[in-house]
C-alpha cells in the first residue's frame, strides 16, 4: 500500500540548467461524484470519471536555474511568472503559489528555478467548465517531466502516479485527468490498486458500448458560481446526510464494475443520473443551503427524459457542481442525439453554446 512518503525523493542523479516542456491535459466528468474531503485533498468517498478528449488545457513550462551568490542566503521563495493565453495573469498566481507550497515536499527542486508557466484552454474561459482539473494536471505533468530529467531512473508508473498525486494537491478532481479513459480515485475494496492518493486507470473490462462514448456539454450558465466547490466540499463536514452519501458512492461504484463489463446502458443511466441529482441534493440540504442548477438545467433534464422515453435511445445527463449539463450517449447514436440537441436543447443554452466532446485517454506530451 502506498503512502505519500513514497513520493518524497531523496536525491537527484542529474542537474539541469534550463529548458522547457509542454503538456496538454483534459478535463474529466465524474460518473460517481466526489463531494466532501478530508485534510490534504483526500476524498471523503471514491469517484470514477470519463476522461474527456477535446476540452483541455495546454501548458508550457520554461525553467531556468537561479544562481545564488555564495555569500547570500539561498533564495527561500518560489519564483514564477504566469501567463494565460500569452498575457500575464496576476489573478491566477495565488493559486499556483499555494500549489507550490503544498507540493514542495515532493519536489524539493521547486525553489531552485525560476518558472514561466504559459497556459491556455481549448474551451472558452469562464464557460462554466472547470479548468482547474485540466490546468493542474497539465502543470503537474510538466513538473514531473523536469523531475524525470533530474532523475532518469523514474519508471512510467511512478511518473504517472506521482503526477496524479501532485495534481490532486492542486485540485482534487485533477488527479483523474492524468492517464486512462475511465479513472477511479479513492480507496475502493473491490477495485485493485485504487488509492486516495492518486487516480488509477479502471483496471477491469470495459464493454464495447462505452468505447468512444460521447459527451456534449450544454453551456447553460457561464457566470461565476455563487458558491465555490471548495466551500461546497467543506459544507459536507457537518452535513446530516454525509455518511449515507459516502456509503452510497461506494455502492454505486461497485455496481459500475459489473455494468462496465456487461454494457448494460439502462443500469448505467440510473446510476449516472441519480449520482448527478444526489450531488445537487447535497448542496440543497447543506447549511447554508444553495442551488447551482438554473431553470434551464431542469428544462434540459426534462427534455432528455421525454426524448429517451419516446425513442428508447440510451441518452442521459450528468451535472458537475454547476448549471451546465453533460449529455452522455453511445457513439452509434451520435447523429440522432446531435440533431435532438440542435432541435430541442440549444434554446436553453446561453447564447446557444455547446461543446462536443468524447472519451479521451489523458495527458499528452506535446
Amino acid at each position: 500500500m502506498f503512502t505519500a512518503n513514497d513520493f518524497i525523493p531523496t536525491s537527484y542523479s542529474q542537474s539541469i540548467e534550463s529548458g522547457n516542456f509542454q503538456w496538454s491535459a483534459p478535463s474529466n466528468i465524474a460518473l460517481v461524484k466526489y463531494w466532501g474531503k478530508k485534510d490534504n485533498q483526500i476524498p471523503a468517498n471514491p469517484s470514477v470519471s470519463f476522461t474527456l478528449n477535446n476540452c483541455k488545457t495546454i501548458t508550457k513550462l520554461a525553467f531556468e536555474k537561479k544562481h545564488f551568490d555564495k555569500l547570500s542566503v539561498t533564495d527561500s521563495k518560489f519564483s514564477f511568472d504566469l501567463l494565460f493565453e500569452g498575457k500575464p495573469k496576476e489573478a491566477f498566481k495565488p493559486k499556483i503559489q499555494k500549489f507550490f507550497e503544498r507540493i514542495e515536499i515532493y519536489l524539493p527542486f521547486l525553489k531552485d528555478y525560476h518558472f514561466t508557466i504559459d497556459t491556455e484552454n481549448t474551451f472558452p474561459h469562464s464557460s462554466g467548465i472547470a479548468s482547474s482539473a485540466s490546468g493542474m494536471a497539465a502543470l503537474a505533468m510538466n513538473l514531473m517531466s523536469l523531475e524525470k530529467a533530474l532523475n532518469p531512473a523514474i519508471t512510467d508508473d511512478y511518473f504517472h502516479q506521482k503526477a496524479s498525486l501532485l495534481a490532486r494537491l492542486g485540485s482534487g478532481s485533477a488527479c483523474r485527468s492524468v492517464k486512462g479513459e475511465v479513472v477511479v480515485w479513492g480507496n475502493q475494496a473491490n477495485i485493485e490498486g485504487s488509492s486516495d492518493l492518486f487516480g488509477v486507470e479502471f483496471p477491469y473490462n470495459i464493454h464495447e458500448n462505452f468505447k468512444n462514448y460521447q459527451d456534449t456539454i450544454l453551456l447553460v450558465d457561464k457566470g461565476e458560481k455563487q458558491v465555490s466547490s471548495t466551500v461546497g466540499h467543506d459544507l459536507m463536514h457537518d452535513h446530516p446526510f454525509a455518511e449515507r452519501r459516502f456509503a452510497q458512492a461506494h455502492e454505486n461504484l461497485d455496481k459500475l464494475i459489473a455494468i462496465f463489463e456487461n454494457g448494460n446502458l439502462e443500469e448505467f443511466i440510473k446510476i449516472v443520473e441519480s449520482e448527478a441529482l444526489t450531488l445537487h441534493a447535497m448542496m440543497m440540504t447543506s447549511m447554508p443551503y444553495y442551488i447551482l442548477m438554473k431553470p434551464n438545467t431542469l428544462q434540459i433534464i426534462n427534455a432528455i427524459w421525454k426524448f429517451r422515453n419516446e425513442t428508447q435511445i440510451p441518452v442521459c445527463f450528468t451535472l458537475d457542481a454547476g448549471a451546465n449539463v453533460h449529455v452522455l450517449y453511445p457513439n452509434k447514436n451520435k447523429e440522432t442525439i446531435l440533431q435532438f440537441i440542435k432541435d430541442e436543447l440549444v434554446g436553453f443554452c446561453q447564447n446557444g453554446q455547446y461543446l462536443c466532446d468524447e472519451i479521451g485517454t489523458g495527458a499528452m506530451l506535446l
